[in-house]
């Protein structure tokens, strides 16, 4: 059998070159993300940055942490808090005894010209970086800063908190852009200050902090202190969750066209298998033989897919650093295990690609084999038919059970990904049974139209099964994974922006100045408008939606955004502004036990219930806005418990546990609808939206200039509207685009390699046709007639996929109170479509081409 393997892969080598390829690359992607997990496992930890310097860093509550319980086996879960607690002032007292506390402060900074994310900070905390002044001086006044090389002494800056001057700058240390005022004038403008450093022996500190709510912080735990200090391994996981989904698709894929290959290629072979069996071979013996080739097909092309893997994993990695996906020190290790999976998997994905092929190949019998070498009469066999019914089935069962029990997991990330596959795979082993129809509706206009092409082209596509089936089956992949993926996201940001469409009443609304409210994700429905967070539906959006993570990118993280909210000058201006209802809204979070075992931190707005109730309409199921008060609670039906006037014990944003009443229950929507509290319920929330509602008979024009004056960046119901609309985060953007771009490259791949297949097996009949008076140039038309009709049969099949995928989750989205269309990505099914097409006419066109090189007279008698 190895003799006979190694013969037929050194006389066809150019059938096995595309299966070669493909599972080449697919090793070698498997080698990348293997040796991407395995150096994200290594990670170093990160060193503390702002207080590097410091001797000892005390926080206030920054953390709630709460005991569970499974069966006999208890723990604790902890959770970020939405609202930090300041060191207590009686802990400040005895710490003032020990050393200089030197309070720090952060809050951000806009201002005209200059870069982006900027932070602001008082002076006196600079030296713990270290910071060192390079030119000019310190700040001394209300209205002097300091800042990085980006501007120069003598400067003056508009910012949202006023005109100040650049008194002198610091040497920037990469980690963030600072802005440095006085200490009296950070305090003004951010009152509250959540963590100190105290300059004393750290043993001395915890013995005066013993028994208080607060955490002391030295050596590298000082790192806990710094902005986000988990953005590491935030990065990471998401890295990892992107070369993971691309990992997953690229097996599937390489099954997916490896199983095409070889299916065709025994079909090709039927004379070839048809004489050996005619010669006494078994079927065990044939089987033997095909499993043989793939596997030496499988060593070879596993052995140059990890060469490949160990060249691209490192430019890949440097690739993530550059566009953000990665931290800067994140590099490729030297880890061996990948390489053994990634070489192990390939031989696997080559063996499963050749099973059914093999199979096939040795059950039939010598004289069936003679006799169908000619013609696609059993083209569906029953495995094939059993197989793909029972995909189908399970395909749509799974989702009836998802639509009637669970909805709003059809909206989760993970199963718009992963469902399509199992639909896809379904329509490919059926596709047989449907190319023939489906040729025939598709190339019956051309067939209408004067000449023989036209018919030639239907009846050619519609007589050879497998290969229309084996032309088709990538492209089948690429349109619907294109859109599925594009689809899906294109469907649930569509949804969102309804949702905040029907949400939003007011006339206005406003934000403080400099900063729009909407670049994380802010929802006109009250949501968390200035951090992001996870939503329901696995996507980055607001954090109005119950995490049962506890996503770390919530609005307990320490950084700008937990300052980012008006003034009680301006929010004063705006309450007051004749002929206007104004809603000022804070950002927070409550946390819920639900059944003992898992802390829920469910995202808040903070609001009065009347100016609410005139401003915004929530999607109720029951009760009433107006019941709204500080002894109650506005949830959504996600909650275990969510009938209007139940009790549930939650803790507030600050860590304060308290009972609250039901006063009312939303819809759960695509999962960004949250919960709403009073003020009082949400201590230490900053107002960051103020939704207004005119009078009638109110000038808009005149009421937009007041609001404008009072301070703040004002936008109509319609503008906000289009800028709220959602978009598909970075890291999930980038995921599609590679994995459509792999999904694309097999196709490319697998077309290049059924084409260059199936025109050895044309040459007798485009010598015919040459004889029967057709010109050259007639025939590669044909030739490239055929192949469009092919590519628009796998088109319309994935265009199928694509709509009962995206039905599904308008199904889902129906059920779940949004009344949102389906939106299907027409241009970008038009450019894979149009690549299909591309590749499939080059491929088909070139080698008829180079066959016709020859007399037609020379060609007749040809077989192989």
């Amino acid at each position: 059998m190895l003799t006979i393997a190694l013969h037929t892969l050194r006389t066809r080598w150019s059938t096995f070159s595309g299966t070669f390829v493909a599972l080449s690359l697919g090793v070698a992607l498997l080698a990348v993300m293997g040796l991407t997990l395995a150096s994200s496992l290594d990670a170093p930890e990160r060193q503390p940055e702002r207080f590097a310097t410091a001797p000892v860093v005390v926080q206030g509550q920054d953390t709630l942490s709460v005991p569970t319980s499974i069966g006999a086996h208890v723990s604790r879960e902890t959770r970020k808090l939405a609202n930090p607690r300041a060191v207590p002032e009686a802990t400040v007292a005895k710490l003032e005894k020990l050393g200089d506390v030197i309070e720090d402060r952060s809050f951000p900074v806009q201002t005209d010209g200059g870069p982006r994310g900027l932070i602001g900070h008082p002076w006196s905390t600079a030296a713990f970086a270290p910071y060192e002044i390079t030119a000019g001086r310190a700040p001394r006044a209300p209205g002097e800063v300091v800042t990085a090389d980006w501007a120069r002494p003598g400067q003056r800056l508009h910012t949202r908190h006023g005109p100040v001057t650049v008194v002198g700058t610091v040497s920037s240390l990469g980690f963030e852009n600072p802005v440095f005022y006085t200490d009296a004038r950070a305090a003004e403008l951010t009152p509250k200050s959540t963590q100190l450093v105290v300059e004393a022996d750290a043993t001395d500190v915890r013995e005066a902090a013993k028994g208080e709510s607060v955490h002391v912080l030295t050596g590298n735990a000082r790192r806990l202190a710094d902005r986000d200090p988990d953005r590491d391994r935030e990065a990471l996981t998401a890295m990892n969750a992107l070369f993971g989904t691309a990992g997953g698709v690229t097996a599937f894929v390489s099954v997916f066209v490896v199983a095409s290959t070889f299916a065709f290629s025994v079909a090709q072979r039927r004379r070839e298998f048809g004489l050996l069996r005619t010669a006494g071979a078994t079927p065990g013996q044939i089987r033997r033989t095909v499993c043989t080739e793939a596997l030496l097909v499988g060593v070879l092309a596993s052995a140059t897919g990890c060469v490949v893997g160990a060249y691209a994993a490192p430019r890949l990695a440097e690739w993530a650093v550059d566009v953000g996906l990665a931290p800067g020190w994140f590099t490729i290790g030297d880890s061996k295990w990948p390489y053994h999976m990634a070489f192990w998997t390939g031989l696997l994905v080559a063996l499963l690609g050749v099973i059914a092929a093999s199979w096939r190949a040795g059950r039939t019998g010598p004289t069936q084999a003679l006799r169908e070498a000619s013609a696609d009469t059993r083209a569906m066999t029953r495995g094939r038919l059993l197989c793909g019914a029972c995909l189908l089935l399970a395909a749509v069962v799974t989702l009836a059970l998802s639509l009637v029990t669970d909805p709003g997991e059809l909206l989760h990330r993970k199963t718009y990904v992963s469902r399509p596959m199992l639909l896809i795979t379904a329509v490919a082993l059926l596709a047989p049974a449907l190319v023939r129809p489906l040729t025939r509706l598709i190339a019956w206009l051309p067939a209408q139209l004067p000449g023989a092409i036209g018919i030639l082209v239907r009846e050619n596509a519609a007589a050879g099964v497998r290969r229309t089936a084996a032309v088709a089956a990538p492209v089948l992949v690429t349109v619907a994974l294109t859109g599925s993926l594009l689809g899906a996201t294109a469907t649930l940001n569509e949804a969102k922006a309804t949702e905040t469409r029907a949400r939003t009443t007011a006339d206005f609304v406003v934000v403080p100045a400099g900063n729009t409210g909407l670049t994380a994700g802010n929802s006109a429905a009250g949501n968390t408008g200035l951090t992001p967070g996870k939503s329901a539906a696995g996507n980055t959006g607001p954090t109005g939606s119950k995490d049962p993570a506890g996503d770390p990118g919530a609005a307990g993280d320490s950084g700008p955004a937990e300052n980012a909210g008006f003034d009680a000058q301006t929010l004063q201006q705006l309450r007051t502004i004749p002929g206007t209802t104004a809603s000022a809204t804070s950002s927070s979070a409550v946390y819920v036990l639900e059944d003992g075992v898992a802390l829920i931190r469910s995202g808040a707005r903070a609001a009065e219930p009347a100016p609410l109730a005139a401003t915004a309409d929530l999607p109720l199921a029951s009760g009433k806005v107006s019941d709204l008060d500080d002894g109650s609670i506005i949830v959504n039906e996600e909650w275990e418990r969510h009938t209007v006037g139940q009790t549930v014990d939650v803790w507030l944003g600050d860590g304060t546990r308290k009972s609250l009443r039901i006063a009312a229950v939303m819809t759960t929507g695509t999962g960004d609808n949250g919960v709403y509290v009073t003020p009082a319920n949400a201590p230490g929330a900053h107002v960051d939206r103020v939704d207004v509602t005119l009078f009638a008979g109110a000038d808009p024009a005149v009421v937009a200039d007041e609001l404008r004056r009072a301070g703040g960046h004002v936008l109509t119901r319609d503008q906000w509207v289009r800028a709220s609309h959602p978009g598909t985060d970075r890291n999930t953007r980038y995921g599609f685009l590679l994995v459509l771009g792999i999904a694309l490259l097999y196709t490319g791949i697998s077309l290049a390699n059924t084409m260059v297949m199936a025109a050895s097996d044309r040459v007798r009949d485009l010598a015919v046709l040459r004889l029967a008076g057709a010109t050259r140039r007639q025939v590669l038309r044909l030739v490239g007639a055929e192949a469009l009709t092919v590519v628009a049969v796998g088109g319309t099949l994935g265009l199928l996929v694509t709509a009962i995928n995206l039905a599904g989750m308008r199904g889902a989205l129906g059920l779940l109170s949004v009344h949102a269309p389906m939106r299907i990505p027409w241009p970008e099914l038009a450019t894979v479509t149009g690549a299909c097409a591309a590749l499939a006419v080059v491929f088909s066109v070139v080698p008829a081409a180079w066959t016709m090189r020859r007399r037609a007279v020379e060609l007749v008698g040809t077989r192989e």
